[in-house]
């Protein structure tokens, strides 16, 4: 199937311009949970005494919380959703700035105690961004890095000051208030400094905010660390050595060699005089920048070391990584200590008080004993050894049966998440999706109202799989992937609105039965349906249909790229959702799409306020939900030809091709043969709206619905219908199999569908 690209694709791609995606984002648990795993935290301190303390953590599941921390307990007191990829780092600059970066290329600013209001979203990275590091003490500079080997320095005041809206040349923010001028960034090119550390702007804009470019890398960068004056920056990544700047400048002070492989994390003390880098080689060093060499090795992993953590005083150090152990390593003495050992790969580390928060590839979080202030106080309870100083001689001491013992069995608090969907199956019906979590639980999800219908708890997956088999065809009209610890569903036009269903098939009250309900369409109400009422509310019932949803700019546009449009004529153009697709409100899902301005952005549907239109949202969004009208689609009808069976004494009806909507149900087929056979009468007089309409002359093809004159009750000759059947290969078909369905698990042919019929004997 012809795939189109995510939401999230960077945009400066040569390759032809694709329509937009909609993606919606579904959780089944209320919005204070994360399902997938602690890429970062952050700990901001209360300045008051009786104050509460909090933490952020970012998730690879887009989005950031904050938990208001007592004793032994967490509250999440905020949600924070606008990244539309996994959030890989964060800091806090300031008093109250929350600063974060994510692999959809961008850095958000938040009010670190605000409900969750993103105040900036800046995009100058062209990959995914990995890094973050801030300066203790210079409060407003903060550095990003990234895939590609991008460093930028960040003036995060100057970055987030409100500019004119006047000025063409803004970035719309894509969370909040998304026409307001309080969400504006200028967008203009980083100056680059070029390798003989000259520094030339090019930018053609005489204004904006132009964020410093640290130039020098060949490879992505992974790490980063700031001193507390931020007048000095270290970054490493998969050249496997540490690059030292100067980020005012962003000219290269020196390039430190030793690690043999990928750098993963770093850590400056607060004068800037000593580094310690952690790597996939397993090794830790700690190099003086003064003398420009590595002073220490610390071999006291057997896997890659991901995350770092120092005491105030920079005299020990908290490592974690890929071998599921936490570890705190004198740095002077070469002691180390295993504190504890986890079930997944260890992410990153927060020091808070005595105790450090520990994050990992899980959704929960979990706080265990560090003893920050006097860590020396851990070694006094013995099981401790002296970390070698050559790579991989721990690995060595490991296989060689000697792994200590952890200091702390449990954590003293853990902040549970929701475990991760790890592996799905769309369905053959295309409405329900199963999934396997983390932790083995088996559920099916109806994507068109966004909920878990089956709960079935640890069982088999493919066992289960087997038994939900359906023997229907239906198109494939969405997509899903769960990269982000939950069912993303994507809508690519036009291929997500060849799915159809008569309304009977979804329980559908109050609607004729035989009415097609496009499957996309409905959804796509249910989706928007609060936007479409605040809509109205702000735009009043007499708001046109056509002149304020797109400008004549985008109408030209689109039209030149389809030059037809079909108008959905069985649907009434009105805001109702049917019952089968009411999203919850209780845990709403969440939008993913951008628009013709402004870069991809999340928001849940409840809180979209109706200042969003084509600069937001896709224009054939807007088409289908406002004005009824959906792009040309293909493949909705089947042609196949209709003969007696052989041998058999029944007259035969057509000798030309039919045609018919692909879900078509067989005792529809079979009405129109008992009506030729005891009617005789020219169907071209039926009504043409559903009805088959073939005649027995020549035409090579004909239409057919084989709905419009079905819908009634019993007509007074049917009372003495004859009894047919329908074959196709020599197998009788089921009534309620659809012309899709047969053909595809029937017929099983490329050619047109031949299909027979024959009286049933002793009736």
């Amino acid at each position: 199937m012809h795939r189109v690209g995510s939401a999230g694709n960077n945009t400066n791609s040569n390759r032809p311009r694709k329509e937009k995606r909609l993606t919606y984002v579904l959780n089944d648990t209320a919005d204070t949970k994360h399902c997938a795993g602690i890429n970062c935290l952050a700990v901001l301190k209360s300045s008051a005494s009786d104050g509460c303390d909090y933490l952020f953590t970012g998730s690879r599941d887009g989005t950031l919380k904050r938990w208001a921390l007592g004793e032994n307990a967490a509250i999440c007191s905020a949600t924070f959703e606008s990244h539309v990829d996994w959030v890989n780092d964060t800091v806090i600059a300031g008093d109250n700035t929350l600063v974060s970066c994510s692999s959809d290329t961008t850095l958000k600013t938040w009010n670190c105690l605000s409900e969750g209001t993103c105040t900036r979203t800046l995009r100058q990275h062209s990959d995914y961004v990995t890094c973050l590091a801030a300066a203790e003490k210079n409060t407003n500079v903060v550095a990003s890095g990234g895939l590609g080997g991008e460093v930028f320095v960040w003036d995060i005041e100057a970055a987030v000051t409100p500019v004119s809206k006047s000025s063409d040349l803004v970035e719309d923010d894509c969370s909040n208030s998304m026409n307001g001028s309080a969400n504006l960034l200028p967008i203009s090119s980083p100056r680059t400094i070029s390798s003989s550390n000259s520094i030339r702007t090019h930018t053609t804009q005489c204004h904006g905010y132009v964020p410093i470019a640290a130039k020098g890398h060949k490879e992505s960068v992974y790490a980063l660390a700031m001193n507390d004056s931020g007048s000095l920056l270290v970054s490493g990544g998969t050249e496997k050595v540490v690059r030292v700047w100067d980020p005012r400048t962003g000219s290269k002070n020196m390039k430190l060699r030793g690690h043999a492989d990928n750098i993963r994390a770093l850590l400056l003390d607060s004068t800037g005089r000593y580094c310690l880098s952690g790597s996939s080689d397993s090794m830790i060093r700690l190099w003086d920048l003064g003398q420009q060499r590595c002073v220490h090795s610390y071999a006291v992993h057997t896997d890659s070391v991901w995350a770092l953590a120092s005491t105030p005083t920079f005299s020990h150090v908290y490592s974690g990584g890929r071998d599921l152990s936490l570890y705190l390593t004198d740095l002077t003495t070469r002691e180390s200590i295993l504190l504890c050992t986890k079930e997944q790969p260890i992410l990153q580390l927060a020091l808070h008080d005595d105790s450090i928060w520990v994050a990992t590839t899980d959704s929960s979080v979990c706080r265990w004993p560090a003893e920050g202030g006097t860590p020396q106080n851990v070694f006094q309870r013995g099981g401790s050894f002296l970390a070698g100083n050559l790579s991989f001689s721990r690995a060595r001491v490991s296989l060689e049966g000697s792994t200590p013992a952890p200091v702390y069995k449990e954590p003293i608090f853990t902040i549970p998440g929701t475990p991760a969907i790890v592996q799905h199956e769309i369905l053959n019906n295309r409405r329900h999706v199963l999934t396997k979590d983390a932790a083995g639980s088996v559920k099916l999800w109806e994507i068109t109202r966004g909920v878990v219908i089956e709960d079935y708890g640890q069982v088999s997956f493919d066992e289960k799989k087997e038994q939900l088999f359906e023997m229907v065809s239906i198109p494939a009209w969405f997509t899903v992937d769960t990269r982000l610890g939950c069912l993303s569903v994507h809508l690519d036009t036009p291929q997500c609105f060849t799915a159809e269903m008569y309304s009977v098939d979804l329980n559908i009250t109050g609607k004729p039965e035989d009415d097609k309900v496009n499957l996309a369409r409905e959804t796509l109400k249910g989706l928007l349906v609060h936007w479409l009422a605040k809509r109205r509310q702000r735009h009043g019932s007499q708001a046109s249909a056509n002149g304020d949803v797109l400008s004549g700019k985008d109408r030209t546009a689109r039209s030149s790229a389809h030059s037809r449009i079909e108008v959905d004529g069985n649907a009434e153009n009105d805001s109702l959702v049917y019952p089968p697709f009411e999203f919850s409100t209780v845990s709403p899902p969440s939008i993913i799409t951008e628009g013709s301005q402004g870069g991809p952005w999340r928001k849940k549907i409840t809180e979209l306020d109706a200042t969003e239109d084509e600069k937001d949202f896709p224009s054939w969004v807007l088409d289908c939900v406002l004005n009824n009208r959906l792009p040309p689609r293909e493949n909705t009808k089947c042609s196949f030809y209709l003969h007696p069976c052989e041998g058999s004494a029944v007259q035969i009806l057509t000798q030309g091709k039919l045609s018919a909507p692909r879900i078509l149900r067989m005792h529809k087929v079979v009405n129109y043969v008992i009506e030729k056979l005891v009617l005789d009468k020219p169907i071209d007089s039926l009504n043409t709206d559903g009805t088959y309409a073939p005649g027995l002359g020549g035409q090579p093809q004909h239409s057919a619905g084989g709905e419009g004159s079905l819908r009634s009750g019993l007509k007074p000759w049917q009372k003495l219908r004859p009894s047919i059947e329908i074959l196709c290969n020599n197998q009788v078909l089921s009534p309620e199999m659809s012309l899709a369905t047969v053909r595809a698990y029937i017929w099983k042919k490329p050619e047109d569908l031949v299909l027979n019929y024959r009286m049933i004997q002793g009736k």
